[in-house]
Formats: C-alpha cells, structure tokens, sequence
C-alpha cells in the first residue's frame, strides 16, 4: 500500500500543471509585447502561412512526442523514451514527461515557437517554417502511400 501512496504523491496536480500553463502564457505575453509594435500584422502572416504554420508544428511535435530521433528530449522525463513513455519522478517531472510525450501539447508549443520566431526575425522565421512544414507534408504522404499500398495490397 505504501507504495500506492507514493506514486499518488507523486502525480501531478493543478499546481504542477498551473506552472507549465504560467510558463507558457509568459512566453505568449513576451511575444506579445515584443512585437506590438511591429508594422506586420499577425493577421496577414496566418493568412498566407497558416498551411505551412501548421505543418511545422505537426513535424515537430511528433518528431519530439514519438519518433527516435526526439528520444533525448523525453529521455529526463519519462521511464521508456522510445516504448511506453510512462513520466517518470516528482511530480513537475512527471508533468513534464506528460507534456513531451503528448504530440499536441507539444504542438502547441512549438506553434508558439515557430509564430514567434516567424515575428521575431521574418527571413529565419520562414526558413525554419518551410523546412519543417515540407518534413511534415512528407509524414502525409508516406502515411497516404503506405494506406494506398496497403489498400492495393487487400484488393487482391
């Protein structure tokens, strides 16, 4: 039973995840205020780069919350960092290893990353945007040509 104790001890609370949300609403603040004054509207920015916004995120949250490759971001955090990804430790640790092996979490993350840099400094901005949102189109269409040949592969 004691045991049972302390991994309840253990779990994340309302604080635990307060403080990650506190983290991330300082950084989205930050922005903000760096950039007031920025004659570029966000407005236009996500009207014409939405698609490729949304793509970068995509790739890179799954790159961190799934692939091998992202294995050493979630490494301190969780038990398994390529199986089962169980959090691990304390419990900001363990909130921390939910928060890296949940690819939306970690989406909305490295949209604010992306969006921010994309404000910060335009050019490396797109660059990174583009080169990431190519890498997650790819992830489509490996996904999309896989199902086909799997599809083909049935209609036999």
């Amino acid at each position: 039973m004691p045991e049972a104790a302390d991994r309840q001890a253990e779990q994340p609370g309302p604080a635990e995840y307060a403080s990650l949300n506190a983290v991330y609403a300082v950084a989205l603040t930050g922005l903000l205020v760096a950039t007031r004054n920025r004659d570029e509207d966000i407005r236009a920015i996500l009207g014409t780069e939405l698609i490729p916004l949304t793509a970068a995120s995509f790739a890179v949250s799954k790159m961190i919350a799934r692939e091998r490759i992202g294995s050493w971001v979630r490494e301190p955090f969780v038990d398994d960092p390529m199986g089962r990804k169980r959090p691990r430790g304390g419990s900001v640790r363990r909130a921390l290893g939910e928060l890296v092996t949940c690819s939306r979490c970690v989406g909305a993350w490295t949209a604010l990353g992306f969006v921010s840099l994309r404000l910060a400094h335009p050019r490396a901005g797109r660059t990174a945007t583009t080169v990431f949102a190519v890498a997650g189109f790819n992830d489509f269409a490996q996904a999309g040509f896989r199902a086909l040949c799997d599809w083909a592969n049935h209609q036999r």
